[in-house]
């Protein structure tokens, strides 16, 4: 009877601490695999797998599509891709984002749901907003077991805090005790009978897999919604999980209704300052032509170009304020500052 041997972990801001804390405690002879997704921009060069190789006894590695999946490995998820377990083996696909990444938590979670049932432990460490609760609740719908680190103990609480709120967690604690915890959870033998297909969760999985039947259903779970997917402006499904509300456009990017909310502040954003530029650019076409009209003595034209520059101004004024007083997106550093690695 094997145990609970597919150990999916996820993370984001503060997360590299949180990894090296949990992964320097496994023992080598660790009888279960480890899979990893940190948030990374897409044109980041992750030094993960050698941070964590140097800090503890499990080797390592950027996962590779298709290979293997061997016990005592850690396999990292590589940048703008993301890292799904099969049956057997990994997957890394270029598919939908979401919660705006890409590897992103929530779809790691599901595929080791949807493979592994009761043999899952699925792990949310620190990091904003609250990508991987969607993917905990379908791990224990499956039968695994959820962890959550210790909000009180993550840099970046809003991850764990979400897990918290929303999901049947097993067990929290510090990243640094949550090694002893996983040491004895894994060896817990489990039946490892293939729990009831689940149409939502084989749809998602598929979605991000870029399945075209997938993605050509006319049929999706939830109602469409009044809103618009930030990433390609399509009909956005509302899902409810319990008290967890989610969204999903037609071709499967996916948020939580934070991820949503930080999107389309997003776009907002990118909206006031395309505004502001044209505006700008407006003020100095009417200064210019105010200019001209001036020297050639046209001065109800000179008169009319200075009125449309003033009002320009005004409105350019209003925009800059607003840009001024929104509130900044942080965007720390997901692999640190290199201190210690």
């Amino acid at each position: 009877m094997p145990g609970r041997d597919v150990v999916v972990v996820g993370a984001s801001a503060g997360g590299v601490e949180a990894l090296i804390q949990l992964v320097g405690k496994l023992p080598a002879d660790w009888p279960a695999s480890l899979f990893v997704v940190l948030h990374l921009p897409a044109g980041a060069t992750s030094v993960l797998p050698q941070i964590l190789h140097r800090h503890g006894a499990l080797r390592a590695a950027h996962a590779r599509d298709r290979e293997p999946i061997e016990h005592g490995r850690i396999y990292v998820a590589p940048p703008d891709r993301h890292l799904l377990v099969d049956r057997h083996h990994v997957r890394l696909v270029h598919g939908p984002k979401e919660n705006g990444h890409r590897p992103a938590v929530d779809p790691l979670f599901r595929s080791a749901a949807r493979a592994y049932g009761r043999r899952v432990i699925g792990v949310v460490l620190s990091g904003m907003l609250d990508d991987g609760t969607a993917g905990l609740q379908a791990i224990k719908a499956r039968g695994g077991l959820a962890l959550v680190q210790d909000p009180a103990d993550a840099l970046f609480p809003g991850m764990p805090d979400s897990a918290l709120e929303n999901v049947a967690v097993d067990h929290y604690a510090a990243a640094a005790d949550l090694a002893a915890l996983l040491a004895e959870l894994v060896r817990e033998p489990v039946e490892d009978n293939r729990v009831a297909e689940d149409d939502k969760l084989n749809l998602e999985t598929e979605l991000v897999e870029m399945d075209l039947d997938a993605i050509e259903r006319t049929q999706r779970p939830g109602q469409p919604s009044v809103f618009t997917c930030p990433e390609c402006q399509g009909t956005l499904w509302e899902m409810r999980d319990g008290e967890l509300v989610r969204f999903r456009c037609r071709v499967g990017h996916a948020f939580s209704a934070e991820s949503l909310f930080a999107g389309q502040s997003e776009r907002l954003e990118m909206a006031l300052w395309t505004a502001l530029r044209a505006l700008e650019e407006k003020v100095t076409l009417a200064q210019r032509m105010a200019a001209r009209a001036q020297e050639r003595g046209h001065h109800r034209a000179a008169a009319l170009f200075v009125e449309r520059e003033t009002e320009a101004q005004h409105q350019a004024a209003i925009i800059r304020d607003v840009l001024e007083h929104t509130r900044p997106t942080e965007v720390p550093n997901m692999e640190g500052d290199g201190r210690g690695a």
